[in-house]
């Protein structure tokens, strides 16, 4: 994700290539430059969504498979620390929190997790956008239903998820 306001890049080819490039130049250096396209689940890449929207903020989601090995070295401007979370704690979560929130007259749930890392007794939280679309991940990749109220649409989850994020975009401005 890069913040909004920088300098405009060059135009790419792709939005992948758009995403790798953010990547590399603000998150986590240059390790993922190298990622062939059948290694990344670009957002809903079976959708339509490619960019999301949010609190006038361009995000463009990406999660891709890495070596267990990799050291991640974020930019500290853009990142303020790295930590893992199993995917099946956005399913079945130790703490939880929901709040219904009214914005711009559409309701949304609020979701925040917090979760301790059993090496270092760290806790972070983990809410907004980032919880909703942990979520969704979790639930296409491990196929189980979360332990408490979702907003899309768990038998239709694709067009209900997009449809929940096209909410959020219908308001927001991007300033790139």
């Amino acid at each position: 994700m890069s913040r909004p306001g920088l300098p405009q890049e060059s135009v790419r080819n792709s939005l992948l290539d758009d995403a790798k490039a953010r990547l590399r130049k603000y998150d986590i250096g240059s390790k993922y430059s190298h990622l062939p396209y059948k290694q990344i689940f670009h957002p809903f890449a079976i959708g339509n969504l490619h960019l999301l929207f949010t609190s006038d903020k361009l995000i463009t989601p990406f999660v891709g498979f890495i070596d267990h090995n990799f050291q991640a070295q974020p930019n500290p401007a853009e990142v303020k620390d790295v930590f893992l979370v199993p995917l099946a704690y956005f399913l079945h979560p130790h703490v939880h929190v929901q709040h219904y929130v009214t914005q711009f007259g559409d309701c949304f749930i609020y979701h925040i997790f917090e979760y301790t890392n059993p090496e270092n007794g760290v806790t972070y939280q983990i809410k907004g956008m980032t919880a909703n679309l942990a979520v969704l991940v979790a639930f296409i990749i491990l196929e189980e239903k979360p332990t408490f109220e979702v907003q899309f649409d768990l038998n239709d989850v694709l067009p209900s998820s997009e449809e929940l994020f096209l909410k959020v975009h219908k308001h927001a401005t991007s300033k790139l």
